[in-house]
């Protein structure tokens, strides 16, 4: 039902989250990075969706979802951070993508430009 967030369950938010940022913010605000422009388009519509579930549901999809919890305190990496819910975790992965320049423009953008 989710597939692009599983993609990301299985790369941003993986086991290994930590490799794509020092803390669970920079991690989300990098998420949309390396994607074309139709998977941020249908991350932001999956994300649309999980959020318009009730708590338990998205408590129930976010743990096949993905790979770390969002909400509990780690001790490793130092200062992760973390969110009070899984709706707060969502609603700020949905605002980064739908933040993201590409959206935002409708059209890949050249990096090298």
């Amino acid at each position: 039902m989710f597939p692009r967030i599983k993609n990301l369950g299985a790369s941003s938010f993986g086991e290994d989250a930590d490799v794509f940022g020092d803390t669970l913010a920079e991690v989300i605000e990098n998420a949309p990075q390396g994607h074309d422009l139709l998977f941020k388009q249908q991350t932001v519509n999956e994300l649309k969706n999980l959020l318009a579930c009730n708590d338990a549901e998205i408590n129930h999809a976010s743990f096949a979802l993905i790979a770390i919890s969002p909400t509990e305190e780690v001790e490793e990496p130092p200062n992760w951070g973390s969110f009070p819910t899984l709706r707060a975790f969502w609603s700020a992965v949905l605002h980064v993508f739908e933040n993201d320049p590409e959206v935002q423009a409708g059209k890949e953008i050249d990096p090298s430009i």
